[in-house]
């Protein structure tokens, strides 16, 4: 029997090499609205349109299968940033302002976003996920915007005594911004405007750092 012209194929005839990402992206969004603990392998299986069985072929537990999804969504982009960073030769106050919006182009306004929120609701009660999430996420990422102000302090166009407190100021408002997206936000009645956010939030730190 011919299937019709433009019938859609069978979901077990999709090519192999495209089904870790479908599993990735139906983990992402079980993890997101329900947590870890209460997301489980079967749903994530029946929401990417296979088998428990074939799930396994990619990914031998949940934890395993969470550090994929981080790796994905989030640590691909720190790697991203890292290599603007090494690449850039614009003034520095440009690149500080082009990795903040580009954290919340690629993680902060995505789904992805929702993992920062599961973490720390969690990590009490997965001290190794959490250790995992430290080393690849927010160690790497903190390393990212020290370097922009190491950069601009070097190129004397930042004027920084404390590098690293700076860089926790840094990330306090951003991980707020993401924390009102998925906690506050749907309970708030007016919407923050991730851009003016962005915005007013960077010229009031070069306002503050910018050498004259």
């Amino acid at each position: 029997m011919v299937a019709p012209t433009g019938a859609k194929a069978p979901r077990w005839e999709r090519r192999k090499d495209a089904r870790p990402q479908e599993l990735l992206a139906a983990a992402l969004d079980l993890f997101v609205e329900r947590g870890f603990a209460a997301t489980r392998l079967e749903d994530v299986a029946r929401r990417a349109g296979v088998s428990k069985g074939t799930l396994y072929l990619y990914y031998a537990n949940k934890e395993e299968l969470f550090k994929a999804v981080v790796r994905d969504s989030i640590v691909t982009a720190i790697g991203d940033a890292e290599d603007v960073v090494a690449g850039y030769e614009g003034e520095s106050g440009e690149l500080l302002r082009a990795i903040l919006f580009g954290w919340w182009e690629r993680v902060g306004g995505t789904k992805a976003s929702g993992i920062v929120k599961l973490v720390m609701a969690e990590a009490n009660n997965f001290p190794d996920l959490a250790a995992f999430y430290r080393k690849e996420v927010i160690v790497r990422g903190t390393r990212v915007l020290s370097s922009v102000l190491e950069r601009g302090v070097a190129r004397k166009e930042f004027r920084v005594a404390d590098i690293e407190t700076s860089t926790q100021v840094l990330i306090a408002p951003m991980l707020m911004l993401t924390l009102w997206k998925h906690s506050c936000g749907p309970c708030d009645q007016g919407d923050v405007d991730a851009e003016r956010f962005l915005s007013n939030f960077a010229a009031m730190v070069l306002g503050g750092i910018q050498a004259d």
